[in-house]
């Protein structure tokens, strides 16, 4: 089989781990249990060794849709061939538990013809381990068992399948009215009488998994233009939170590329500070406070008590806490469309990026206000963030980019670090916290002056980079958004004019789409090029609409801008992390800062709109 284009898939998951569907029914990325757990199906970075569950029709020429059942993440692909139509409904049952009460990972697969007769072809065929540990398959009344040392997988079914060298396949027919169930469930001690699960179990399953989907998004207090992307994109970013700690992911994917056939691929199973805070202001806009509260639970546990003058807080974090993501390369895996190396873990977590401080003590300020209030040992914990940054915020950092080549005096960075003092100084004053409030506001002042006057440019009328720089960077349209400057500012129009010129300009904006910075003017340690950042793209859309309100120009602009935005999403919504020359998903899949960048475009846009149409 050739590999599907990334933009081919939907996702379903329960909150601990996440499967990726593509269009033709075929599931080629799944880690159990966990988000971080080895992938059993990997197909997604090797089609001949990774290992894929598929359920198809026998037929050649099938064509293929797929949607979501309505406010929920329950998948159907329907299948439509000169045979008849089909549908196959794909969840993970979200309060799946064992006889111990923990948790236990099922995938249930329920395959119904509505139309004709069809004949199918079932391949479940495991690869543990990401295809490095070899396993049994062994027939039981239920259905075949497969097994290693460390997992043990039922696939439960009334089908007849015959062992193949790495798994199952089945053939079978299927004709007007009838309905088959296929149930993957990790085995545990006590599990192995598992039966079957029956149709009826498996509508029950179902109602079960919608009823909760539909119940979580009702909560969702947005109701303003572009509803329908707004919920998917709220249900994209819960399926990637981590039910038992809290902590959210940055996408349930590794080493998708961002160039194929380069090396820019990454491993984004892991909870880092930035994504993660951005992701709770999203949740707090849409009125999921509950989302936001667990999350600062897990951050807090993360970097309660340190000491010293070492950095406290790593740049991201393991889902259950864990601080060592040590980067290795997988050498027998050929990559997506052979696009080597594929990396698990990421190095990443030992860098220097110093404007994690400000998002975090950002996402404490909006969770003290529109969340629980923090307690007076959450505010000693923040007050020593604030002071470490107060003695640090003038060093050379890796940056949001999280550049491999030098560090540097990154704008972006010196723009949260004063984003921590502003609102360490905003949380004192609301909740008359104890703190040296002079000392911060000095060194607040010290920042400010250091961002107006070092990092513009006044040649390119924009601010850039670093300062000394002629590159441009798409994260200094936050300025606005942080309320470091005005929306209308003449240095803020500056800059959004200049990132708006097309590359070869100098500029960043291409089809409409952002780029983060200019390959050709900033060294990040990587050969290869990339696509256009989705992120940014929304960035672009939210600082044109700020500014829109004064200028109806610009409001206009950010419109069109954000339809046009809307246009690249994939056919059930989601998006990658970049989007490259033809208008391809790139890098890894979905991205959790695309959707959140979404939610608040889309709020502060409808806002600026008003009762305009």
């Amino acid at each position: 089989m050739a590999y599907q284009p990334i933009e081919n898939y939907a996702i379903i998951g329960d909150m601990h781990t996440v499967a990726l569907v593509a269009i033709n029914g075929s599931i080629d990325w799944l880690c159990i249990p966990f988000f971080d757990s080895p992938s059993v199906f990997g197909a997604l970075l090797d089609d001949e060794k990774g290992g894929r569950f598929q359920i198809t029709p026998h037929e050649t020429d099938v064509r293929c849709k797929q949607f979501y059942w309505p406010g929920t993440n329950v998948l159907v692909t329907r299948f439509l061939s000169s045979q008849g139509a089909a549908e196959l409904t794909d969840f993970m049952p979200v309060e799946s538990v064992n006889e111990t009460g923990l948790h236990r990972f099922r995938l249930i697969r329920r395959l119904t013809v509505v139309r004709g007769a069809i004949d199918f072809i079932l391949e479940c065929r495991p690869a543990f381990n990401y295809a490095l540990d070899p396993h049994q398959t062994e027939r039981i009344t239920a259905g075949a068992v497969f097994s290693t040392e460390k997992l043990k997988l039922l696939l439960s079914t009334d089908k007849p399948f015959e062992i193949s060298k790495n798994g199952v396949v089945s053939r079978f027919t299927l004709r007007e009215g009838d309905t088959t169930v296929f149930v993957l469930s990790q085995m545990t001690p006590g599990s192995e009488w598992a039966m079957h699960t029956s149709n009826k179990e498996a509508e029950r399953l179902f109602r079960v998994t919608v009823d909760y989907w539909r119940d979580w998004i009702a909560q969702c207090q947005y109701s303003g233009r572009w509803r329908e992307m707004v919920y998917r994109s709220a249900l994209t970013l819960k399926l990637l939170t981590f039910k038992p700690t809290g902590a959210i992911i940055a996408a349930p994917t590794t080493s998708l590329p961002e160039e194929v056939g380069g090396e820019r691929n990454w491993d984004y199973r892991f909870s880092w500070i930035r994504d993660s805070a951005f992701t709770i202001y999203a949740f707090m806009r849409l009125g999921f406070t509950e989302e936001a509260q667990r999350y600062m639970e897990f951050l807090s546990k993360v970097y309660r008590g340190f000491s010293g003058d070492k950095p406290p807080l790593q740049v991201m974090y393991g889902i259950d806490g864990k601080t060592e993501l040590k980067e290795m390369e997988l050498h027998h895996l050929e990559g997506y469309k052979g696009s080597r190396p594929v990396r698990i873990g990421n190095n990443a977590y030992k860098q220097l990026q110093l404007d994690i401080y400000g998002e975090l003590v950002d996402a404490i300020y909006l969770c003290n206000k529109y969340g629980a209030p923090i307690s007076y040992e959450e505010w000693q914990e923040v007050k020593r963030l604030i002071d470490w940054v107060c003695r640090h915020w003038q060093q050379e950092d890796e940056g949001i980019w999280e550049v491999r080549g030098r560090r540097r005096h990154f704008t972006y960075s010196k723009l949260m670090c004063w984003v921590a003092l502003d609102r360490g100084l905003r949380l004192a004053e609301k909740r008359s916290f104890p703190t040296d409030v002079s000392g911060w506001r000095k060194v607040r002042n010290e920042i400010y002056t250091y961002i107006l006057e070092k990092s513009w440019n006044p040649r390119l009328k924009s601010f850039v980079q670093y300062p000394g720089s002629d590159a441009l960077d798409a994260a200094t349209l936050l300025m606005p958004m942080v309320f470091l400057v005005s929306p209308t500012d003449p240095k803020i129009l500056g800059t959004l004019e200049a990132v708006m010129r097309p590359p070869q300009e100098g500029g960043l904006l291409a089809n409409n789409l952002l780029y983060r910075y200019n390959l050709d003017k900033t060294a990040d340690g990587l050969r290869g090029r990339e696509g256009t950042f989705n992120i940014c793209t929304f960035w672009l859309v939210e600082a044109l609409a700020r500014a829109g309100q004064f200028k109806g120009d610009l409001l206009e602009e950010a419109h069109l801008l954000f339809e046009r935005m809307l246009g690249f999403a994939n056919h059930v919504g989601l998006y990658a992390e970049q989007t490259g020359f033809s208008g391809e998903a790139l890098g890894n899949f979905p991205q959790a800062f695309t959707h959140l960048a979404l939610i608040s475009s889309a709020y502060n846009l409808d806002k600026a709109l008003g009762t305009r149409g």
